[in-house]
C-alpha cells in the first residue's frame, strides 16, 4: 500500500498540535479546580507596592507583572510565598521591615489570606456592604493640556528605527490630527476622572459578595463635587467573577493595566473612563513543563459612538496580553489593542482580514501591538529593567509605526530596603493612538486609553521614596515632557492644520510631586500631595505659557 508523506505531515502536525492544546486546557482547569474567586484590587492601592518590596527583599520570586490588576486570591498567594521563605530563612535587607509590611497585606486581604489554602473553607454566601472605602478632596489651580495637534508624519517606516520602505514617505503638507486631552494636569492615570479649577471632591466606596469560592461582586459607586459640573454620581466598577486560578470570567465595568510601566504603558491603563468589557483571564499563572509561567487576558467590549469630522463611528474593542515567565529572573509579554468594526466602516470578512495582517488603510480595524521584558538582578539587590516596544500598525507582519517605554527599578536603594528609586522614558510616535479608519483615534470619552501623555511625546520620569513604616511613606517625583520635537506643521489657534498659520513650537512640561502617606487609626490611612508643573508654550502656541499647581487630600479605608 502507497503511502503519502503529505498527509502523514499534516496528520502529525494536527495530532500535535491538538496534544498542545489539550495539554494546555487540562493544566488551566488543574489550576482553576481549587482556585479562590475574588475581587480585584484598585490599580492605586498600596498593596501593588507592598509586593514590589518583599520581591526586592528577596522574598517573592513568581510575581508576573504585566497584566493588573491582581485579584486578591493572587496577592494571597504571592503573600504566602514570601512568609514561606521568611520562615525558610531567604530574603536580605531589613526583614523586620518585610514582617510589617507582610502583616500590612494580611491587614488588606483578609478573606483571601485566611481562605487562599482551603478554599473549601468559604462560607456559602458572604456579603461585605463595606469592604473598602475613599473620601477626597482636591483643589486645581490649572487647565489641562488640549492634545489637539496637527503633525506631520514622515512615513517611510524600518524596524526598530533601522530601513526604511515598510510604508510609503509622506511629504508635507499632509498632516494627521492628534485628538483628546490632558485630563487633570498633575492627576494622569485616574480612570477618567477629571477635576476642574478650583474645588473638587469625592466619596467612592466599595461593596462585595462571594457565593463559596466560585463567584464573586464588587459595586463601586462615586459621589463627586465640582463647582463647573456640580454634584454627580455614576458607577466606577461594577462585575461579577466566576472561577479563579487559571480560568477566570468577568463581566461588568472595571479597570486594566496592560505593560510593565509605572507611570504608562503603550497599549492599555486606567487613564481613561473605566469601560464595560467581557473578560476572560488568568489571574493566577499556569505553569507549563519547559514554557514556564504563564498568564493571559483577553477582554472584550465596545466604546461610545463619536463623531470627529463629520464621521461616526462606534467600534469594538479587543484587548489581550499574554505573559511568560520562563525562569525566575525573567519575564516577557504580547500586548494587542484593537478597534475594530461598527458603523460607518466596512464589515466584510475580506477587511477584517486585511485588519489582522495589516499593510494597508483599506481594513475595518486600528492596531496596536508590540511586546515587552523585564529583567531582574538578583545582584543589583534585585533591581528591574523593563522595556516594551509597540507599533501602531504593521506592514508585512512587521510593527512600524514604533512608540517605547523603558526604564529601571530599584526597590533596595539603600540596604535596608527603606528606599527606592525608578526612572521611565516614554517615546510616543508622531501618530500614535491617530487613526484614518476612527478619525478620534485610541481614545475613550476623550482620553487616552494608553499612555496618559497621548502620541508624539518624549517623556522622564524619575520618583524617589522613602517608608519610614509600612504605613509611612513620603516620595518625590519629577517628569520633563515635550511634545513637538518632531512633526511640527503651521497650525491655527484651534489646534488644526492651516498653511498660513504659525508654525508649531515645542511645548516644554517641567513638573514635580511630592506625596505622603500615613496611618490615621485602625484601618484608615492618610495620603496627602501637593503638584506644581510649569508648561512652556501650552498647546504648542509660542508665548503661551503656564503654571498649575495641585493639591489632594484623602483619607482610605482598605484601599
Amino acid at each position: 500500500m502507497a503511502i503519502n508523506p503529505g498527509v502523514n505531515t499534516k496528520r502529525t502536525r494536527r495530532v500535535a498540535c491538538f496534544s498542545c492544546l489539550a495539554t494546555l486546557a487540562l493544566q488551566i482547569f488543574a489550576v482553576s479546580a481549587w482556585a479562590l474567586s475574588s475581587p480585584n484590587i484598585p490599580l492605586d492601592s498600596p498593596v501593588y507596592s507592598y509586593l514590589e518590596k518583599l520581591a526586592g527583599f528577596g522574598l517573592m520570586r513568581s510575581d508576573v507583572a504585566g497584566i493588573k490588576p491582581f485579584s486578591r486570591a493572587e496577592a494571597a498567594r504571592l503573600l504566602l510565598e514570601a512568609e514561606w521563605n521568611l520562615e525558610a530563612g531567604m530574603g536580605a535587607g531589613d526583614l523586620e521591615f518585610a514582617r510589617s509590611i507582610l502583616a500590612e497585606l494580611r491587614r488588606k486581604i483578609p478573606r483571601e489570606a485566611a481562605l487562599y489554602q482551603e478554599p473549601g473553607k468559604a462560607v456559602a454566601v458572604d456579603v461585605n456592604p463595606l469592604s473598602s472605602a475613599r473620601i477626597r478632596y482636591v483643589y486645581l489651580d490649572g487647565k489641562p493640556r488640549s492634545y489637539e495637534r496637527p503633525v506631520h508624519d514622515p512615513g517611510d517606516d524600518g524596524v526598530f528605527g533601522i530601513g526604511s520602505g515598510l510604508r510609503p514617505a509622506n511629504s508635507y503638507p499632509y498632516p494627521v490630527q492628534q485628538h483628546g486631552t490632558e485630563g487633570t494636569p498633575l492627576m494622569e492615570n485616574n480612570e477618567g476622572v477629571i477635576y476642574r479649577d478650583g474645588h473638587n471632591a469625592e466619596v467612592r466606596f466599595s461593596a462585595e459578595a462571594h457565593v463559596g469560592s466560585v463567584a464573586s461582586a464588587l459595586v463601586e459607586p462615586q459621589l463627586s463635587y465640582g463647582r463647573e459640573e456640580g454634584a454627580s454620581a455614576k458607577l466606577v466598577k461594577g462585575y461579577l467573577k466566576l472561577g479563579g486560578g487559571g480560568l477566570e470570567l468577568e463581566v461588568g465595568r472595571d479597570a486594566n493595566w496592560l505593560g510593565l510601566g509605572s507611570r504608562g504603558t503603550v497599549t492599555l491603563t486606567n487613564n481613561a473612563e473605566n469601560f464595560d468589557l467581557v473578560k476572560l483571564s488568568s489571574p493566577e499563572p499556569i505553569q507549563l513543563k519547559y514554557i514556564g509561567a504563564i498568564k493571559y487576558t483577553l477582554i472584550g467590549s465596545r466604546f461610545d459612538a463619536t463623531v470627529t469630522n463629520g464621521v461616526e463611528r462606534r467600534p469594538w474593542f479587543l484587548g489581550a496580553k499574554l505573559s511568560v515567565k520562563p525562569v525566575d529572573t525573567f519575564e516577557v509579554g504580547i500586548n494587542l489593542g484593537k478597534e475594530f468594526g461598527g458603523p460607518g466602516v466596512n464589515n466584510s470578512f475580506g477587511d477584517y482580514v486585511r485588519g489582522i495582517v495589516g499593510g494597508t488603510s483599506a481594513d475595518n480595524t486600528n492596531n496596536l501591538a508590540g511586546v515587552e521584558m523585564r529583567l531582574r538582578l538578583p545582584f543589583l539587590r534585585n533591581t528591574e529593567i523593563y522595556g516594551e516596544f509597540s507599533g501602531e500598525d504593521s506592514a508585512s507582519f512587521w510593527p512600524i509605526v514604533e512608540s517605547y517605554v523603558a526604564g529601571f527599578f530599584i526597590p533596595r536603594l539603600t540596604a535596608s530596603g527603606r528606599d527606592d528609586l525608578r526612572f521611565e522614558f516614554f517615546k510616543g510616535n508622531n501618530i500614535l493612538y491617530t487613526s484614518g479608519t476612527f478619525p478620534e483615534g485610541y481614545l475613550h470619552k476623550g482620553m487616552p486609553i494608553g499612555h496618559s501623555q497621548g502620541g508624539a511625546v518624549i517623556e522622564f520620569y524619575l520618583r524617589y521614596s522613602h517608608w519610614f513604616s509600612a504605613r509611612n511613606n513620603l516620595a518625590l517625583e519629577f517628569y520633563r515632557t515635550d511634545r513637538g520635537h518632531e512633526g511640527r506643521v503651521k497650525a491655527d489657534a484651534a489646534g488644526h492644520f492651516d498653511p498660513n498659520g504659525v508654525m508649531q513650537a515645542i511645548e516644554k512640561k517641567h513638573a514635580g510631586r511630592i506625596s505622603w502617606t500615613l496611618p490615621v487609626h485602625g484601618d484608615v490611612d492618610m495620603n496627602l500631595l501637593y503638584g506644581i508643573e510649569k508648561v512652556e508654550n501650552v498647546d504648542l502656541q509660542e508665548g503661551n505659557d503656564r503654571t498649575n499647581q495641585l493639591f489632594k487630600a484623602e483619607l482610605r479605608y482598605r484601599y
